[in-house]
């Protein structure tokens, strides 16, 4: 479903009932414990923040004009979705959020490359996404960004 909005508050207030609460609680989490250094704003019809051009001029490589996406918050048809980029930037990050998600959380997790999937009536673990949140530094991420590591692990990393 893709939302209409300007503003993050905007984009709240479009949601149904049933979504509005639990991505307000996320943004609230995002916004406590993701790197100061980022804005919030809408791209991609989603809550996103990205890392400023006046902090990575380049910009975001698919198009330059727009800021380097960091996280993204949104709600689709069926599911509430987290795109968290170090997940699939940093396959270290990716293997620890696996890990700690499946000893938290009773059920599978439903996630993409960096896409994590909440269903309706399913718990979010608040927790986990606050310290997921806190674990890489916007420096980090444009190391690797800027080093062009893959963002999936190569043959020879999964062997």
């Amino acid at each position: 479903m893709q939302i209409q909005a300007n503003t993050p508050e905007d984009y709240l207030a479009a949601l149904p009932d049933s979504q509005r609460e639990p991505v307000a609680r996320l943004r609230e989490i995002l916004r406590a414990n993701l790197p100061a250094e980022l804005e919030e704003t809408i791209a991609y019809g989603m809550i996103t923040y990205v890392v400023p051009h006046a902090i990575y001029p380049p910009g975001y490589h698919v198009n330059p004009s727009q800021a380097l996406p960091f996280v993204s918050l949104a709600a689709q048809k069926n599911h509430i979705a987290l795109y968290h980029m170090a997940l699939y930037a940093l396959p270290g990050q990716l293997d620890w959020f696996t890990a700690a998600y499946a000893d938290q959380v009773p059920g599978k997790l439903d996630m993409g490359k960096s896409c994590i999937r909440f269903k309706p009536r399913q718990q979010i673990p608040y927790d986990l996404i606050a310290e997921l949140c806190r674990r890489v530094s916007v420096a980090e991420y444009l190391a690797t960004y800027e080093a062009g590591k893959p963002l999936k692990p190569s043959r020879d990393e999964q062997l």
